[in-house]
């Protein structure tokens, strides 16, 4: 069915965003009262923050649960595709319909008053999580999480913090402390929360708020630990050992994801979909092989990979899958926003890449230029040169190497233009 109707209220609700962003929850919290509160209505939550990581784990959690039979709710953001990606429904993503009546219904209960695109959007799907019934609420923050739009939850059942790196300090802080003590905010007096694998700094503001809440962690290397054995995944707590294959998404940080939805399935105890945690869950955009569709057509012996990480952390993380995948010297196309740490996401890919095609981000505002793209990956060392779009920078790599591995890279933004030019 058309997206028509939906993207056109989407369109509206742009039109009461401030001018500028402040985090804070008064705008949240007047519109949910308005909707008769709905986040106090909601199946058991497991609240996700962190810097890296946060959508894997979440889909690896989901993964698990639905297996011993739960139905779960999930939110998410930012969509690549389309905007229905962002809230699962009991397992299915949101109908048109019903997602067109839930914005208009926002809208309508919000009137003309100030609130940003993020805050009315996750207001209408607390209110479809509210309405529809089922087992567990899998909410991912969207930037932080003290003042995240999300957390309007006083009493989840469980919170997750994944690694925590520097990215978005302009809202954040500049330092990581800082940022951890944001990130920090979701944890709740008394409630159980995972914690994945943090610098010492990081962790050292999280241990210390949740011992000021009573909160009891359940942190890597402490509580629980997760390594790779003979080509399997091996996952200790007190619980016991597993022994299980290794993640069905690529990456040897995905190890470290995994470790985290399996603390977390324990914890919740539904140890019963640790395997299918692991070995079922799908995230488009992380190291995703693309395999149909015109852009592939276009490098018929090559391989064509999509991720979309954008920040130095992400950047290692690509670099350290690629080197696992043994897949030689790789062609880069890349398109980044002007907010982003450019130079710490692309140096980690100095030695991998054969050659960076810069591009600018289609429809978006904030596009660094390619022509700063390609300085920037010249100055960390990169071969670079520009290309006018991806169809462009492919068609450009198959003249000099018809057999190329090419990773698409550099932002979630770009990631959702090449999968929508791709279908």
């Amino acid at each position: 069915m058309s997206a028509a109707q939906s993207d056109a209220l989407l369109a509206r609700m742009m039109e009461f965003h401030p001018k500028i962003i402040d985090l804070t929850l008064d705008r949240v919290r007047r519109l949910l009262a308005a909707l008769d509160h709905p986040e106090r209505k909601l199946p058991p939550v497991i609240h996700i923050a962190g810097t890296n990581g946060k959508g894997s784990t979440q889909a690896m959690i989901r993964s698990g649960l639905e297996a011993t039979g739960a139905h779960v709710h999930a939110y998410t953001s930012p969509h690549l595709a389309r905007f229905h990606e962002r809230i699962r429904l009991a397992g299915d993503l949101i109908s048109e319909p019903a997602l067109a009546a839930l914005l208009d219904e926002a809208l309508a209960a919000n009137g003309s008053d100030p609130i940003t695109y993020f805050e009315i959007t996750t207001c209408a799907a607390l209110l479809a999580f509210a309405r529809t019934p089922a087992d567990y609420t899998l909410l991912e923050v969207g930037l932080g999480g003290r003042l995240d739009a999300t957390n309007v939850v006083d009493q989840p059942a469980l919170c997750v913090i994944t690694p925590i790196s520097l990215d978005h300090q302009q809202y954040l802080g500049e330092t990581l402390p800082e940022i951890a003590g944001e990130k920090a905010g979701i944890i709740k007096r008394g409630v159980p929360c995972v914690v994945g694998p943090q610098d010492a700094a990081a962790l050292d503001v999280i241990e210390a708020r949740a011992a000021r809440l009573g909160a009891p962690l359940l942190a890597h290397g402490q509580h629980w630990h997760v390594e790779v054995e003979a080509g399997r995944l091996v996952y200790q707590d007190e619980t016991g050992l597993l022994d299980l294959p290794l993640p069905k998404l690529a990456g040897p940080h995905q190890v470290h994801n995994a470790g985290m939805a399996l603390a977390a399935l324990r914890a919740l105890r539904r140890g019963d979909g640790v395997e299918a945690a692991v070995t079922r869950a799908e995230w488009p955009a992380r190291m995703q092989r693309l395999r149909a569709g015109p852009l592939v057509a276009a490098l018929p012996e090559g391989t064509l990979w999509l991720d979309g990480g954008h920040n130095p952390a992400a950047g290692a993380a690509i670099a350290a899958t690629l080197a696992q995948m043994r897949l030689g010297r790789i062609w880069l196309i890349c398109g980044m926003l002007n907010t982003k740490d450019v130079a710490g996401f692309m140096r980690p890919l100095r030695d991998a890449a054969q050659h960076l095609h810069a591009v600018s981000i289609p429809g978006e505002a904030a596009t660094l230029p390619a022509a700063a793209t390609a300085q920037v990956a010249t100055e960390a060392g990169i071969a670079a040169s520009t290309a006018e779009t991806v169809a462009d920078a492919l068609a450009q790599i198959t003249k000099q190497d018809p057999h190329a591995q090419v990773l698409i890279c550099g932002s979630l933004y770009l990631a959702g233009s090449v999968l929508r030019e791709n279908r």
